[in-house]
């Protein structure tokens, strides 16, 4: 599981960095650049779930190891 997320963590920043290119600067709202600026803000939080995902986990281990 743990390099599930590992793999899962890392295709979202590579479709973060995907998207981000696809992002037209001059109108960032207009046609297809809508559609990578939510992209790119639902990568986000797909990586900001992961990350919470794992240091939570890893609150879980060392309190097992305490115990």
């Amino acid at each position: 599981m743990k390099i599930a997320l590992y793999i899962i963590l890392g295709l979202a920043s590579a479709l973060l960095i995907f998207n981000f290119s696809k992002i037209d600067y001059a109108a960032p709202l207009d046609g297809n650049s809508s559609v990578a600026v939510i992209s790119v803000l639902a990568c986000l939080c797909a990586i900001l779930l992961l990350v919470i995902l794992l240091i939570s986990r890893k609150i879980v281990e060392k309190k097992k190891r305490s115990l």
